[in-house]
């Protein structure tokens, strides 16, 4: 089907003029890579979440990676994960020579179930890693008291869940480490990027240190007023330092944070209002204490809706509207399954999810006027397919 010219895109990015100048500000500094600016975000960011270290990496995978390596996870561990989430969350495992096992979801938050993951836990599990999926905080008290008993790290992939809100805890330290992305989608973004944040003092220096080929000094100390050219390598890292360029438009992008968060907020207010009485089954309301940070809002199609998601996917399209799914279940992808053996109906939950979830626009971008033309849009698939029975 065609896309009509003009429609509601799925996320465009909030940039306004306060991030055009910092980052012109920036270019004009004649410092583009790791330097004043990155060392400012990093700053800022442990004072948002509360955390005492974090450490700027140019992605979310980086962040995970690094803790995963923090964590001393490598050859003979598994570490228990999601399977309704971005293949990166399992990809690093992998890259650590570890091994990722998958439990199943809460029916109601898709988050990951403890009660599953208390039950894939092995001698050799070294780690856990739940996904506040869409930005809902996942079950961070029942996960630590899990890992505390079975001595395991908790490393959370907090890529949806910038300002989430855990049982009254600010999520960047309801776990030994947490990952924070970046990217263009984000509710923060400095285009590609993510922050690690921790309490520990050795695992951010060991986390910093990786980042940057395992130089004992970055290039900012190295070069900064007073720093000293000598370093030395220490281990065999990785390029996974943030530029100041990305942290200009970061510092801008976290001043204004709330003001995005209360933008969403509306948005979602319009979906909720307007889809209720649709064959959907709706994001369930959040617990008290807890802080959804709406950065998805997903639909399921039901049944018996008479269209399938992918038919609702190519209406909307076929409109403008630009949609996406999240996610296609990690253990139904290929290298997936036969790499390790997974097979559909082990995490019947997730597959449930996968097989019928829809992603639906939504940015702090993103006006009423567009929020109410996707849900017209929606309105307008069913009462077609209504009418073609």
């Amino acid at each position: 089907m065609p896309i009509a010219s003009a429609g509601v895109p799925f996320a465009p990015p909030a940039i306004g003029r306060d991030e055009i100048d910092e980052v012109v500000a920036t270019l004009e500094s004649g410092w583009l890579s790791t330097g004043p600016r990155v060392n400012a975000f990093e700053q800022a960011f442990a004072r948002y979440v509360g955390a005492p270290y974090a450490v700027a990496v140019n992605s979310c995978t980086a962040a995970l990676h690094l803790a995963l390596i923090a964590a001393k996870v490598g050859p003979g561990d598994e570490v228990i994960t999601t399977p309704l989430t971005f293949c990166a969350t399992a990809n690093v495992v992998v890259h650590t020579g570890a091994t990722p096992r998958f439990a199943d979801i809460d029916p109601l938050t898709w988050n990951l179930s403890p009660e599953a993951a208390s039950a894939a836990v092995t001698s050799n599990t070294r780690a856990i890693i739940p996904v506040h999926f869409a930005g809902r905080p996942a079950d961070v008290r029942a996960i630590r008291a899990l890992a505390h008993t079975r001595q395991l790290t908790v490393i959370e992939d907090a890529a949806h869940a910038v300002e989430t809100v855990a049982a009254g805890e600010k999520v960047g330290t309801t776990a030994d480490f947490s990952c924070f992305s970046f990217y263009a989608t984000k509710n923060l973004t400095t285009g590609e990027g993510g922050m690690l944040t921790t309490a520990s003092e050795s695992g951010a220096n060991e986390a910093r240190i990786a980042s940057l080929h395992g130089m004992s000094r970055d290039a900012w100390k190295r070069y900064a007023t007073g720093g000293s050219p000598h370093y030395d390598v220490v281990m065999p890292g990785y390029k996974y330092n943030m530029m100041d360029l990305q942290a200009a438009i970061g510092l801008r992008q976290l001043a204004r944070l709330h003001d995005r968060l209360r933008r969403r907020e509306a948005i979602w207010r319009i979906y909720d209002d307007g889809l209720s009485d649709l064959p959907l089954m709706l994001p369930a309301p959040i617990a008290a204490g807890d802080v959804h940070a709406r950065h998805l809002y997903t639909v399921l199609v039901s049944d018996d809706a008479g269209l399938t998601r992918d038919d609702l996917i190519e209406r909307l399209r076929a409109k403008g509207i630009a949609t996406s799914v999240h996610f296609r279940a990690l253990h139904l992808h290929s290298y997936y399954a036969e790499r390790f053996g997974f097979v559909r109906g082990m995490f019947p939950v997730a597959e449930r999810v996968s097989d019928r979830v829809l992603s639906l626009p939504l940015s702090g971008a993103m006006s009423n006027d567009a929020a109410w033309a996707v849900v017209r849009a929606i309105r307008d698939a069913f009462n077609g397919a209504r009418s073609a029975a």
